[in-house]
């Protein structure tokens, strides 16, 4: 339906789109400031506190996310301390791990980095945000960028825009990262993507052109077989982490699928393979922290001392840039499913 015809149909465009500030009131997340968005059935939150991450994303009120037990929150004093991190770690859509780290926290000449780095606490400024024509497509579209830096350190900058067109079951991401110092800097970058119930429940299954599957640790060893499907929650299960060897398209892009055919949908996560040649999949059947963590990166789940320790560590040039482009998107329906699940037989196959 073209811009007249719509707005034939409605009074305020905000009866089926609208973008808006909110600021919670309450509890651990007292003060925390967002944006909710809603696109007909398709709603989600961005959060301007903490790197303009994907809070809640549900589509038909069917929630898509994992949040884990601290429940949302705003920053806090020990969101940066070690493994406090696990204190603060939301889960949500996703959150951005970086930028000087991620994985594990560790110590590098006399130096801490903190579990997934910073950057996710850092709050967003030159926000902009607005549901706008641009010809027959409604967009709804948030900006703004963080900054991690240090006095006689770092100096890098992360420019995200979250934007989503009506009447399209999908949100795309476009981050820029630019180093703004003086000297070229270390750049570590891995977007945790965080899926949960109901859409994630015993039967779920996660589809994707993988060459190889790889176990992390020891704990993983032997669940190799186990990768691509969700069992039902187990009381204290251990967490199992997987390193897959992806395929690209024609275009040098993956595409990740989760598909619940009970509910009838699923959430596609495409993402270009140009500057995050590394995918790890955080599989979690634990009651409780039920959850599966899909990880596009630009370094390895070892985190930065394996890096420091091969020579393998990426850099950003001093005002050099790197530009990411990730989308999600719902499937619904047997039919979209299907379709999915033969795109990435045939994938293989090439």
């Amino acid at each position: 339906m073209d811009r007249e015809q719509l707005l034939r149909r409605v009074g305020s465009l905000q009866q089926l789109a609208y973008i808006r500030p909110v600021t919670f009131e309450e509890g651990r997340a007292k003060g925390l400031r967002a944006y909710e968005v809603k696109n007909g059935p398709l709603n989600y939150r961005i959060l301007s506190d903490k790197c303009l991450d994907v809070e809640e994303f549900c589509y038909k009120g069917i929630n898509l996310n994992f949040l884990s037990k601290p429940g949302l929150q705003g920053r806090n004093h020990y969101d940066t301390h070690g493994d406090e991190a696990l204190r603060s770690i939301m889960g949500g859509l996703f959150f951005t791990a970086g930028l000087e780290n991620i994985c594990a926290p560790c110590n590098l000449n006399g130096k801490d980095y903190p579990m997934h780095g910073r950057i996710r606490t850092t709050p967003a400024e030159h926000i902009s945000a607005d549901g706008v024509w641009e010809g027959d497509q409604y967009i709804l579209r948030c900006s703004g960028e963080m900054r991690e830096a240090e006095l006689f350190g770092e100096n890098l900058v992360l420019r995200r825009t979250v934007e989503t067109r009506l009447g399209e079951r999908k949100i795309t991401v476009t981050d820029t990262v630019e180093n703004q110092g003086y000297r070229s800097e270390p750049l570590m970058l891995l977007y945790h993507i965080n899926l949960g119930y109901p859409l994630l429940d015993e039967g779920t299954e996660l589809v994707m052109a993988t060459r190889q599957v790889t176990p992390r640790d020891k704990i993983t060893e032997g669940h190799e077989d186990r990768w691509n499907r969700m069992e039902a929650p187990r009381d204290n299960e251990p967490e199992y982490v997987f390193i897959h060897d992806l395929m690209a398209d024609a275009q040098g892009n993956s595409q990740v699928y989760v598909l619940n055919d009970k509910l009838g949908i699923g959430v596609k996560v495409e993402f270009s393979r140009k500057n995050l040649p590394y995918f790890m999949e955080w599989k979690s059947t634990a009651s409780g922290d039920y959850v599966l963590g899909l990880e596009p990166s630009n370094s390895c789940v070892y985190g930065r001392l394996r890096h420091e320790a091969d020579g393998t560590l990426h850099h950003l040039a001093p005002f050099a840039k790197e530009t990411n482009v990730l989308s999600f998107s719902i499937l619904e329906g047997p039919e979209e499913l299907a379709a999915v699940r033969a795109q990435a037989e045939a994938l293989l196959k090439l």
